[in-house]
């Protein structure tokens, strides 16, 4: 008896449309284990809760055998199934956000070395300051993550534009910290602290930015805009030093 051609096309269809669903939901997943990862970070400095700090970094290898499982399945999608169009785009924005998410769990386990030493010293008002940057990233990362999962090429336009906002924060309490400093250098060592984990929630923000680039190609199959709203001026900054008159 000769195979029906038609339902094994319909076969070969389905079996495809769930493997795509499959690798979206293992990025979904990927993506809510690197949140809960920043948020136990930005918690740890936050509250001073070394145990987050420690849950955070404990995370990093789940992160890291996530992406992986995504690349791997992803390659092997290109390979066999050999996708077009839309399905193409897909495959390929699995594996830019698996990196860009992988990077973003690096970054939460910085922040979280960080907080191990800063733990162990008197507190300081700053850290306040860096929760409020930590909230702020945080809902871009939800926001880009819901765009991905919705195929919402309007949210990732939001995450995209709301990029200066997070860097506004960074300049505040960059300048915040090198005034700081030079008004008491015995807090030079904890504010070179606060100022790496600033710097690293920056540029998870910043990453959240690249997946909304991605979801908008994936969706719409086009690019926004190269020029992105950045507006982090700390590589210029200087705060004016006042000689004392002999």
């Amino acid at each position: 008896m000769i195979p029906d051609r038609s339902i094994m096309s319909e076969h070969t269809v389905k079996a495809f449309t769930e493997q795509l669903e499959g690798l979206a939901a293992t990025v979904a997943q990927m993506g809510g284990l690197v949140e809960s990862q920043l948020a136990d970070a930005i918690d740890a400095i936050s509250r001073r809760d070394t145990q987050l700090a420690d849950r955070a970094i404990s995370q990093d290898p789940k992160v890291d055998l996530l992406q992986q499982e995504i690349e791997d399945r992803a390659l092997k999608l290109l390979a066999l199934r050999q996708p077009m169009a839309v399905d193409l785009r897909e495959t390929l924005a699995a594996i830019k956000i698996a990196s860009e998410l992988e990077r973003i769990g690096d970054l939460a386990k910085n922040v979280s070395k960080r907080a191990l030493v800063l733990n162990r010293e008197p507190p300081i008002r700053l850290t306040q300051s860096l929760a409020r940057m930590g909230r702020a990233t945080l809902s871009q990362l939800k926001l880009v993550l819901d765009a991905y999962s919705d195929r919402d090429s309007e949210g990732a336009v939001t995450v995209w534009r709301n990029d200066g906002d997070i860097d506004e924060i960074y300049n505040s309490l960059f300048r915040e910290l090198l005034t700081y400093m030079m008004e008491d250098p015995r807090t030079i060592g904890l504010c070179t602290h606060l100022l790496f984990v600033a710097k690293n929630i920056e540029r998870a923000g910043d990453h959240a930015t690249n997946i909304a680039e991605t979801v908008y190609h994936m969706v719409k199959g086009g690019h926004l805009s190269i020029d992105r709203p950045k507006m982090d001026v700390t590589s210029t900054t200087t705060v004016p030093f006042e000689r004392e008159q002999p």
